[in-house]
């Protein structure tokens, strides 16, 4: 196994671990440190092993990081829908 996909899992691993404590800010805050480690480390993965396992890391990490990926298409589609709709 490569040195990317080891710590993709070990990233997937901590993600679940915060996962499971409580939070005041319904683990906002971890969110935000997640996403900025996950994005180069799915890059990373993708460089080093391809775009298949760069594609099931995202899907891991989109999995476990649903709740922002939510309200960003729901932003998303905020901004592209017409005033008067």
């Amino acid at each position: 196994m490569t040195l990317s996909l080891t710590f993709g899992l070990v990233w997937l691993v901590i993600a679940n671990v915060i996962a499971m404590l409580p939070s005041r800010d319904h683990h906002w805050r971890a969110a935000y440190v997640l996403i900025a480690l996950g994005i180069p480390l799915v890059g990373w993965v993708t460089y080093e092993t391809g775009p298949v396992w760069g594609l099931i890391m995202l899907a891991a990490g989109v999995s476990v990081l649903r709740w922002p990926v939510i309200h960003l298409w729901r932003w998303l589609r905020r901004k592209v829908q017409q005033p008067g709709e």
